[in-house]
């Protein structure tokens, strides 16, 4: 086969699906939206016991101006969720949506290592990435809960939705969140399908 009808061929198509560029964004717009909004409507919920926990430097996170940090971090993430909702200012709120995500992973996450799921078997777990120790005691832990239930529990109904699993809350899901908001901030909310599309049409 001629190598340039090939690629002629292959140019063409991705003339095509240009056209349906936006879409990467509104599927990243649709997976964030509900995990800020949730997380600052669970701020707003329990605003008390979050500042508590903001604020203490004994168990909890030893910040500065606590009422303000939550409410600045609760009205981020919701207004923020609602916003890419609709791919509304996307580009704006992206960035202190990121800098919320970085927050969280450097004075919450990160003394857990990477894992967000303990894992020891995982590669990550080794000293590769943010070694942790609670990672490799994980198997240990996980074992005897197992042990526990099939004991004193109804095992097989207790784990018909799936196997018990050791929380270990590392800075994975809050890095991958700051990189999908990256990605907005340098994509945008999505040809055709949001309305920072209409609104620079509107006024370009």
């Amino acid at each position: 086969m001629n190598f340039a009808v090939v690629f002629q061929t292959y140019q063409l198509t991705l003339n095509k699906i240009k056209y349906a560029d936006g879409l990467p964004s509104l599927f990243l717009r649709l997976y964030l939206a509900p995990v800020f909004m949730q997380a600052g409507w669970n701020k707003l919920q329990n605003f008390e016991d979050t500042v508590s926990w903001f604020g203490n430097h004994e168990w909890g996170l030893g910040l500065p101006f606590p009422e303000f940090m939550v409410s600045l971090a609760a009205g981020t993430e919701f207004i923020g969720g609602w916003l890419l909702l609709f791919g509304l200012f996307t580009r704006l709120i992206s960035i202190p949506l990121m800098v919320t995500m970085l927050v969280a992973a450097v004075t919450v996450h990160i003394e857990n290592g990477w894992l967000a799921i303990a894992d020891s078997s995982s590669w990550l777990a080794d000293g590769t990435i943010l070694y942790n120790e609670s990672i490799m005691a994980s198997a240990e832990k996980k074992q005897m809960a197992l042990q526990i239930l099939q004991e004193y529990g109804n095992y097989d109904w207790l784990t018909s939705s799936g196997s018990v699993t050791i929380l270990n809350n590392g800075i994975e899901f809050a890095i991958t969140y700051f990189i999908m908001c990256l990605v907005l901030l340098f994509s945008g909310g999505g040809r055709f399908v949001s309305a920072d599309y209409y609104l620079a049409k509107r006024f370009r």
